[in-house]
């Protein structure tokens, strides 16, 4: 007997690395990371490519696709800007780790080190004494003229005296393998929560060689920055609140914030979140008014008050600053340290540094050079076809933004740098550093510059062991931005021994107070779950209806549409505006004489696959998956990622639909059936595994109202027809409730208008009966924390209880007396009142506990 082949497990051993290295040969005059000027392999990388020899290029491949895969399960994203708004696109990162060696890294870490010491020095002392200034260590106008030098903030001194609490450079190396620093990130810096990303992915992606060179683990700087996070905190000794304060889904980083959110174990908010109330930061949540002791911006800092900083902004909290004044919030950067992020203080920074920490900078910038001083102005025009000119500060309206001073031609350059002299910068042309990519299949060098981040600490700073490598596009010196195509890749930092296992869990020996369930859900989270569960079941309705639609369309071919059963149908998809208004159905013919089917079945398909229609099926899709991007940090990894592949079945089968549209309705019909399973799993998960709290309230209140208001409007339209009592007509209306098998094993006959509509409206045993759903979304009403506290109910309870008992006390046993008469029955009536009743229902919902100004009634806020 033969036994089956066993699959044979890829162990990377060492092995003749040459396969790999044909072909690869850095730029001359080039550091470069893998190879020497010999042409060998650094020791920093032999273990690496040793591992990759053992791999093989094919094994590379697959492992490489592997990662991809896991890239797009985790939902890895950056909003790339543009006309109109961001677009996301999936993280790209390079599958090749940059690999520093011990003793760089111990340097590159004492360097930056110091660098965020000097720095969090320089902004205590513009924004308190300003002695640097008197000294003229630092030019008035690089202080004054600069937009990001906040004048409301001076004075007000952070928790603690630091003023920079996160820090990040860009740093690289030149040709000659020393370090310099590219650029400051002390506005808003960016890059950790990638860099754990990119980590998590690389080390299942190559796990072997991650174990045997001991990598540096990122979980303890992450330790760190909690622990310092929460000492900003102004009452000591209590557990703090921690917001992550976001600009919304379409900023570039939105993926990382939400991920440091859920990773950290931080709130996500947003400015109308929050409101400041007697000095104090507090967060709108469905019971009141919740304190916040610390808030992590990722908005600029002069957007973060429109108060005292900039009025037109929407994204902050009035009165914030005043908040900062009164020492109740820390705030982490502190408003204001945007002003070091500004290259033109690199020219600087060498003789501050000797001045305030009496030593020279252990890693140098770049060389700078500031337009505002005559002799730098006089250099930089002598060489201005050698440098690298940018403006000095950030642009702070669209009319501040315009071409790269690079870009324009030489004499319009030098007139404006002799016109505004203060607001120009050059810099020498770095030729970076290259590192080994994965390229078409193998190893190719390519440019990088690479990323640190670092975090306070009570004795100094501390520094992410690795960081986020950003790679250039293509081969040739350039900008190395992720908007212009660039990637990125994880740093490993190896150790001589075994690395030491963190955990962002706090002490288990300390007494927890146990609980059930959280009543501090944000309105805009409540609001967004509300709207997840209606656009779920929006797609799930109309995904549904399309299907025994299409399934009972005669072929294209056929002159006129026959089938039972069709007519509620249509009327249904073009009273909900999923297709568009037309000679479907004649009112002065039957069914049977209706116009050609073809016409028809050409707008069933547009239904499903259009995007540029806002009904169709694909577009309620999109939203519930972007509706899934915003809450991230409120979903589990499995709701998450389910909710993201949403799309799949319709792209799928829109990719087949080009190929041969002869079977457009064969297409649209296996993405319907292919759609449905995903939607029910993503309805499942919630149903199943959420907690019952607040969120799941109104994630399921929303269901409910929306499958409500559907079929209200399915089986009115179906009285409407004269042939209501057909048993056709009435099996696709059990279809598309889902309850034919009910049906048919209750009653074993053909179907009975009666029995039909008795089950579908009033049958409490019916999760998808009328009367269950109107419960359902009752009792999540009175469930809610106003609801317990009030005596009376609130106008949308007293709406819901009068539709309730209006469909309670129905006689589905007239339809069957009144043959011909059901458009006028008490049945029709009350369905033709529900399917006005149900959107004031939302309505009121959304003015009772949604609007921030219901939140602000609530307990006196």
């Amino acid at each position: 007997m033969i036994s089956p082949r066993q699959p044979t497990k890829e162990k990377p051993a060492a092995g003749d690395v040459s396969p790999l290295l044909e072909g690869y040969k850095p730029p001359a005059g080039v550091f470069d990371e893998l190879v020497d000027s010999a042409g060998g392999v650094r020791n920093s990388y032999t273990p690496l490519m040793a591992s990759f020899a053992a791999l093989g290029a094919a094994g590379l491949a697959r492992r490489w696709e592997a990662g991809r895969r896991l890239i797009q399960e985790q939902g890895i994203t950056f909003n790339t800007q543009g006309e109109g708004g961001g677009q996301s696109r999936q993280w790209q990162l390079d599958p090749v780790p940059l690999v520093i060696s011990p003793a760089d890294w111990a340097h590159l870490e004492r360097g930056l080190v110091q660098r965020a010491t000097l720095i969090n020095l320089i902004l205590a002392d513009c924004y308190g004494a300003q002695n640097l200034l008197r000294q003229g260590l630092i030019p008035p106008g690089l202080l004054y003229a600069q937009p990001d030098f906040l004048r409301p903030c001076v004075g007000i001194k952070p928790a603690g005296g630091v003023f920079l609490n996160l820090y990040a450079a860009d740093v690289g190396r030149s040709p000659d393998g020393r370090w310099w620093v590219l650029s400051d990130r002390t506005q808003i810096p960016t890059g950790a929560g990638y860099a754990l990303e990119n980590r998590i992915v690389t080390s299942r992606t190559l796990p072997e060689p991650f174990r045997a060179m001991n990598v540096r683990r990122l979980a303890g700087f992450f330790r760190v920055m909690q622990q310092s996070l929460a000492e900003l905190s102004p009452r000591p000794g209590d557990q703090p609140r921690v917001a992550v304060l976001t600009p919304g889904p379409f900023n570039e980083t939105y993926f990382e914030q939400a991920y440091l959110a859920r990773y950290l174990g931080y709130s996500l908010v947003e400015g109308q979140d929050l409101v400041v109330r007697d000095e104090r930061l507090w967060l709108r949540t469905l019971s009141g008014l919740e304190p916040v002791d610390v808030l992590l911006r990722r908005v600029d800092d002069d957007f973060c008050d429109p108060l005292e900083l900039r009025n037109d902004s929407m994204l902050g909290i009035p009165g914030l600053t005043q908040a900062l004044r009164a020492g109740t919030v820390g705030v982490a950067n502190m408003l204001g340290t945007g002003i070091l992020q500004s290259p033109a203080f690199m020219a600087f920074l060498p003789g501050l540094c000797r001045e305030v920490l009496g030593e020279d900078l252990l890693i140098p910038s770049v060389a700078t050079w500031w337009c505002g001083q005559e002799s730098a102005q006089a250099h930089v025009l002598s060489r201005l076809d050698d440098l690298f000119v940018k403006p000095a500060f950030r642009p702070h309206s669209s009319r501040d933004r315009g071409p790269p001073p690079n870009a324009l031609p030489r004499r319009e350059l030098e007139d404006r740098i002799r016109f505004q002299p203060h607001g120009f910068v050059a810099q020498e042309r770095i030729e970076l550093a290259t590192a080994p990519g994965w390229v078409d299949g193998k190893l190719a060098p390519r440019r990088y510059a690479l990323r640190v981040c670092l975090t306070a600490t009570k004795g100094g700073y501390a520094a992410m062991p690795g960081g986020m490598g950003r790679v250039a596009a293509g081969e040739g010196y350039g900008l190395i931005t992720m908007q212009r195509g660039g990637s990125t890749k994880d740093a490993w930092i190896p150790d001589n021994g075994p690395p030491e296992e963190t955990t962002l869990l706090h002490d288990a020996g300390k007494p927890v107070e146990l609980k059930r369930a959280g009543n501090n859900l944000p309105s805009r989270v409540a609001d967004c779950f509300f709207w997840l569960g209606r656009y779920t079941e929006r797609a799930e309705s109309t995904l549904r209806l399309l299907r025994a639609t299409l399934a009972r369309c005669e072929p294209a071919g056929n002159s006129r549409m026959v089938a039972p059963g069709l007519e509620p149908l249509v009327r249904a998809l073009v009273h909900q505006g999923i297709i568009p208004p037309g000679q479907w159905l004649d009112e002065g013919q039957p069914a049977a004489e209706a116009p050609r089917a073809q016409h028809l079945e050409e707008a069933l398909i547009a239904a499903v696959f259009d995007p540029e229609k806002p009904s169709s099926l694909r577009s309620v899709l999109a939203r519930v998956s972007g509706l899934a991007l915003v809450m991230r940090d409120r979903l589990s990894t499995d709701t998450f990622r389910v909710a993201r592949t949403l799309l799949e079945p319709i792209s799928e089968m829109e990719k087949r639909l080009e190929e041969s549209e002869a079977l457009a309705a064969t297409c649209a019909l296996s993405a319907l059936h292919r759609a449905l399973p995903m939607l029910c799993a993503l309805q499942g998960l919630a149903a199943e595994n959420m907690t019952r709290t607040q969120a799941w309230r109104f994630l399921d209140m929303g269901v409910r109202v929306e499958r409500s208001l559907f079929m209200a409007v399915l089986y009115w339209r179906g009285l409407q027809s004269r042939s209501a009592d057909h048993p056709g007509m009435l099996e696709a209306l059990l279809e598309v409730a889902d309850n034919s098998i009910t049906y048919r094993s209750r009653y074993n006959i053909i179907p009975n208008i009666a029995a039909v509509y008795d089950l579908l409206l009033m049958d409490t045993g019916s999760p998808r009966s009328i009367v269950s759903l109107l419960e359902a979304v009752e009792d999540h009403l009175a469930h809610l924390p106003r609801a317990r506290d009030s005596a009376l109910p609130d106008p949308a309870r007293r709406l819901l209880m009068a539709a309730t008992t209006r469909v309670r006390l129905l006689d589905p046993n007239e339809l069957a007396q009144k043959p011909g008469g059901w458009s006028r029955s008490g049945v029709a009536l009350a369905l033709d009142s529900l399917r006005h009743e149900l959107p004031a229902i939302s309505d009121a919902i959304y003015s009772t506990y949604l609007a921030p100004t219901a939140v602000m009634r609530s307990r006196g806020g």
